[in-house]
């Protein structure tokens, strides 16, 4: 309570004293005033609120809560906490999953009957804004974010404010999402490897090789035809079992907006470079190793061919090794690596990152405290990464306890600096500068090591040690390989009318094209993407391109 107190008492001290609480926010004279209470971004409400909010729910979400016995999603750690501390009572209108779930809310959205908060993407929340169905949250996050809170949602530069300010006004918080913890490394089987007698990949040639071996020669040893080279999924651009890096590795870039040689903004999903990979693709397809029924699978169904041993590449983010590790319950020799990505002239290839933060909390017009989702934001980085942490009660114990918060910022190379600490300490000998999220991972994986606790560390050992897939991640920054999304704006005018169009043809086309139309089909693409819209939103993104420069400049000046 002191430690709280004090560092509370340091926050406050940097706010204005002429900033008196609101009288809701006044403890009641016969109750105990909390530390907390000591500054304003996360004082107590007296009497409690009630917030509402609407939430997705799948199996994952569903198989966390039932190995919690005496929590549920209304009633758990972090609803208690938010109540106790901050006064303020989760209430969750309806629940859904998955397609459902997008249904509703559309649904919701469309009619104007939306929870006092709501998670919305960013076209959703310009739809909002515009609908006039939601508060300006300018004054609201500046007067109640705590430090902590404006540190991590800046992490991603201005980029995720610019998305949710619309005509001067903050009408959404961001819930940043990291873009260079999501970059893709190659997750290969080396037991088959070995048993083919196969080196690691340093050319797109190299990994082609691998793969037709990984098809044609048994690598199983189980006498069958069945097995395919490499995973994908019906979405090329999923984070695991996608094939956008595979594509990267012939300088194609068809999920992010990047900068030309004459220093314009071109989309990368239409230009000449995909259309080789996708013929690359495309024969890789027609030589059985990817499965054939690859485009009606989503990652669930696709991840099953990894389980029973039938994958021996995938290229997927850090998180991937715990995917991979299923192949194991099966076959306790199976073994994978995390590998760099390569490309096709065996030169260091830049490793696409898409400007991620997607996901907005805008307010109900004329709810009474809009206030109250910068207070859980603040209350979540708190209790996770602040002074008064508590890592292995609410972020991971031995199950990832976080989810159960209605709001999840964290900060957003976490992970990265994790394994830095990690690695640091193992090089050094000296574990005095490990954080609460480093010696939780560390744990995990010196029981693994130890051999006393089984399996369960062998993921965390394959994505945070020496070798693991944060190494290939720190190397990529190093190297100077990550090529970030150069439009990082609010959706465009035409984005929000054609996005879905222009999408929803990219992905028909680029999969019938691996299914096996012409690949001078992708030409044809080419030619209505920019007239169903394309053509617009190209002039938009650079318009907003050349503003943004002028103003930086002007910054600068």
């Amino acid at each position: 309570m002191l430690a709280a107190l004090m560092l509370l008492s340091a926050l406050s001290a940097c706010k204005n004293e002429n900033n008196a609480k609101p009288p809701e926010e006044q403890e009641n004279s016969n109750k105990p005033v909390p530390a907390s209470n000591a500054d304003r971004s996360l004082s107590r409400y007296a009497p409690p609120i009630e917030l509402s909010f609407v939430r997705e729910v799948g199996e994952g979400l569903e198989g966390l809560i039932s190995n919690l016995p005496g929590e549920t999603l209304e009633d758990n750690r972090w609803t208690r906490l938010t109540e106790e501390t901050l006064g303020i009572k989760i209430k969750y209108d309806w629940t859904a999953k998955g397609d459902l779930y997008r249904q509703k809310l559309g649904a919701s959205i469309a009619s104007g009957h939306i929870p006092d908060v709501v998670q919305v993407s960013a076209q959703q929340l310009r739809e909002l804004s515009n609908a006039g169905l939601i508060e300006d949250l300018t004054d609201v996050y500046e007067q109640y974010a705590s430090a902590l809170t404006k540190k991590v949602l800046s992490e991603e530069g201005d980029g995720p404010f610019e998305t949710a300010t619309i005509d001067g006004k903050l009408m959404g918080i961001p819930q940043t999402s990291s873009s260079i913890e999501d970059a893709d490394v190659l997750w290969i089987r080396t037991d088959w490897l070995k048993r083919l007698g196969l080196s690691p990949p340093k050319t797109m040639d190299d990994l082609l090789a691998i793969s037709k071996a990984f098809t044609e020669r048994d690598p199983d040893n189980n006498g069958q035809d069945d097995t395919f080279g490499i995973a994908a999924t019906k979405y090329l651009g999923d984070p695991v079992m996608g094939l956008v890096d595979l594509m990267a590795g012939y300088n194609a870039f068809p999920n992010i907006w990047i900068k030309n040689q004459q220093g314009k903004l071109v989309y990368g999903g239409i230009q000449p470079e995909v259309k080789t990979a996708l013929k690359v693709i495309q024969d890789m397809y027609n030589q059985g190793q990817l499965d054939p029924e690859f485009a009606l699978k989503d990652g669930d169904k696709a991840g099953k061919l990894i389980t029973s041993g039938k994958i021996g590449m995938i290229y997927g983010e850090q998180w991937a090794s715990f995917l991979v590790q299923t192949s194991r319950n099966n076959d306790p020799d199976a073994d994978w690596q995390a590998y760099p990505i390569v490309s096709a002239t065996g030169d260091a290839p830049k490793v696409p990152l898409k400007f991620n933060t997607n996901t907005f909390f805008a307010v109900r017009k004329g709810y009474e405290h809009p206030e109250a989702i910068v207070k859980l934001f603040n209350l979540h980085l708190e209790k996770n990464w602040g002074q008064t942490a508590e890592y292995e009660k609410y972020y991971n114990t031995t199950y990832a306890v976080w989810q159960l918060s209605p709001v999840t910022p964290s900060p957003t190379r976490k992970n990265l600096e994790a394994y830095r600490q990690i690695e640091e300490a193992r090089k050094s000998g000296n574990q005095a500068n490990l954080k609460d999220e480093a010696i939780y991972i560390k744990k995990r994986m010196d029981h693994y090591l130890s051999g006393d606790a089984g399996e369960s560390g062998w993921g965390w050992f394959k994505t945070y040690g020496p070798t693991g897939a944060f190494s290939i991640i720190d190397q990529y920054e190093k190297n100077n390989q990550l090529l970030y999304e150069s439009f990082v704006g609010a959706p465009t005018d035409t984005m929000i009318d054609l996005q879905q169009i222009l999408s929803d043809l990219q992905d028909q086309t680029y999969i019938n094209i691996i299914l096996g139309r012409p690949i001078d089909d992708f030409d044809q693409f080419v030619q209505d993407w920019y007239k169903l819209g394309g053509d617009k939103i190209t002039a938009e993104v650079n318009q907003w391109y050349e503003q943004r420069r002028y103003s930086l400049d002007k910054t600068a000046r």
